[in-house]
């Protein structure tokens, strides 16, 4: 019984989180036109984003949001994004190779 239960909420979870991996994608790709393709820079200018640590990303954008952060574009960039979907950028940039 209980491997049905688990099953059961498995399946009805995995909508879910399909749709959150979706939208992670999607605001990553905003990212590219800096920090590169998959979030590889192709330049030393830019930070590559790819397989750095998730805790790492969400700090750095919070400190940009926060304006704690110098920068030239980054502290009114992520003003725009809401704590929600900086921890699904996060994710989804640590879970890329480098």
């Amino acid at each position: 019984m209980r491997a049905i239960v688990f099953t059961a909420a498995m399946l009805a979870a995995a909508p879910a989180a399909l749709a959150d991996e979706v939208v992670a994608r999607s605001l990553a790709a905003t990212c590219a036109n800096c920090h590169g393709p998959d979030g590889r820079s192709v330049t030393q200018a830019v930070k590559s984003l790819a397989g750095m640590p998730k805790r790492e990303i969400v700090d750095t954008m919070q400190a940009f949001k926060a304006g704690k952060k110098p920068a030239t574009v980054m502290h009114q960039l992520a003003k725009g994004y809401s704590d929600v979907q900086i921890e699904l950028i996060a994710a989804h940039f640590a879970a890329l190779r480098k």
